[in-house]
């Protein structure tokens, strides 16, 4: 048996009036998911437990099978496995985004801390080469220059890392994409060591406008978020008995990934954006599964699209991810037993919010080989919702997944 977990991140939402009062998700074309959903079995699933954050750091561990609640110990430690960053035990691992900070009505720009607000947390989708240029300035007036207490390491995009040697962890940091077209004053970090990284952030800002021409306003900060400590974790072969491969073009998911033991593919065209290349993440899927057990597919671009409150870009997003990966992964198995197939976000991101939920998410459970009799259900939350299935520890959904058919 093979087993397959195609991911949209964030596909899942809130009905919109733009939309008649549809989600995204209702009102996108997805015949592939519609399919699945109607000859399979369709689902809630709740994938954030009470008490921890709705990121996709927690999310994807619960659907890859691993309890947030025992195994969570922050996003940026699992983004440091990624770009080979071995952490040692007193070392406090930060995520280092390159934003876009604009100024308030009336203000001038003299108070970092009141007079900005998080204008584009992505610094308008900045290149990797431009980026990487930056965070080795950063590194070189920041780390270096404050005793190599802090050293930053360039990632991909606007999505970098940032480590403090014997560093505090135990304070609360927001992620820049919950608080897009909002005053940073109110969300500035708390706690012990909240001066420190506050005050990085600020003097990041003077560093990196010394780089741009005078009115860009283009990754003029840095902003740090999702700190914590290395991480331990059982394998996913120790825990489910399988061989696996991992496809992703984002830190967290390749990161996550490594910790468990599983391939990282790299796929030419995987970016993370809405112009990603679906297919050939989904043909790598199917060419991985002839030698691993189980392959996870992680489509980033509706979680995107929803950070950024443009309902067209995530309908386009879920049609894209609906007729160029579910679609090319059910068109090969399709009356081919053999497989079983999860397909599912990770959390919502609605667009409204434009930040993540912790509701619980549709998920569809597919066996090629034992197809039910069509139900006549779709791929939607409300569909999901009505189909009667509630799985309140989403981390369980993988041992479903990987069950015998009965």
């Amino acid at each position: 048996m093979k087993y397959i977990i195609l991911l949209g991140d964030g596909m899942a939402g809130l009905p919109l009036k733009e939309l008649d009062g549809k989600t995204t998700l209702e009102r996108a074309r997805t015949p592939n998911m519609d399919y699945m959903a109607g000859r399979g079995e369709l689902g809630l699933a709740r994938t954030v437990p009470d008490g921890l954050p709705p990121g996709s750091d927690v999310a994807n561990l619960a659907v890859l099978g691993y309890d947030p609640k025992r195994y969570y110990s922050g996003r940026a430690p699992l983004e440091a496995a990624s770009i080979g960053v071995e952490l040692g035990p007193d070392d406090v691992a930060y995520r280092c985004n390159l934003v876009t900070l604009g100024l308030l009505d009336g203000r001038d720009g003299e108070d970092y801390r009141n007079d900005y607000l998080m204008e584009d947390f992505t610094a308008r989708h900045i290149k990797t080469d431009e980026a990487r240029g930056l965070i080795k300035i950063i590194d070189e007036h920041l780390g270096k220059g404050l005793g190599r207490n802090f050293e930053f390491y360039p990632g991909v995009s606007y999505r970098h890392l940032m480590v403090w040697k014997g560093g505090r962890y135990k304070l609360s940091c927001t992620p820049p994409h919950d608080i897009t077209g909002k005053a940073i004053a109110t969300h500035l970090p708390d706690g012990d060591g909240a001066e420190t990284i506050t005050g990085l952030m600020e003097r990041s800002m003077d560093i990196l406008g010394q780089h741009y021409e005078q009115g860009r306003r283009e990754a003029n900060s840095i902003w740090l978020w999702g700190q914590g400590k290395r991480p331990s974790m059982p394998s996913f072969m120790e825990t489910y008995g399988l061989t696996g491969a991992m496809i992703s073009a984002v830190d967290l998911m390749r990161g996550i990934a490594k910790i468990l033991g599983l391939r990282v593919l790299d796929v030419p065209g995987a970016t993370g954006w809405i112009d990603t290349d679906y297919t050939a993440k989904a043909e790598a899927a199917l060419k991985a599964l002839e030698n691993d057990d189980f392959v996870y597919v992680h489509v980033e671009a509706p979680d995107e699209s929803g950070h950024q409150g443009n309902y067209e870009y995530k309908l386009k997003a879920i049609e894209d991810f609906d007729e160029k990966v579910v679609g090319t992964v059910l068109n090969a198995i399709k009356g081919r037993p053999g497989y079983r197939v999860l397909v599912m976000p990770d959390h919502p991101t609605p667009i409204e919010t434009k930040t993540h939920t912790s509701d619980p998410v549709p998920f569809i459970l597919y066996d090629s080989g034992g197809e039910t009799a069509p139900t006549g259900r779709v791929y939607t939350e409300n569909s999901a919702g009505e189909a009667g299935v509630f799985i309140e520890e989403g981390w369980r959904l993988m041992a479903l997944l990987a069950a015998p058919a009965a």
